[in-house]
């Protein structure tokens, strides 16, 4: 079996692992992988999602850095 290449989860756009997330929760919801390509796909779906947070939490910050100066 080829394994496919991905893309370093630190490499992805928020969009990009976000839209990575959504088809890896449908493929783990379907059941119809391994059990082994199971747990890589939830090691992944895991990396994905904090990736996700990560970029949030920036953008957070750069919101509360603008309300902040704009207040003063």
């Amino acid at each position: 079996m080829s394994e496919k290449k991905q893309t370093p989860v630190a490499d992805l756009s928020y969009e990009a692992a976000r839209d990575e997330l959504q088809l890896v929760v449908a493929q783990l919801e379907a059941g119809s992988v391994s059990l082994e390509e199971s747990m890589t796909l939830w090691e992944r779906a895991e990396a994905l999602a904090a990736r996700c947070e990560e970029q949030l939490g920036g953008a957070r910050k750069k919101l509360d850095a603008v309300i902040e100066a704009k207040q003063k």
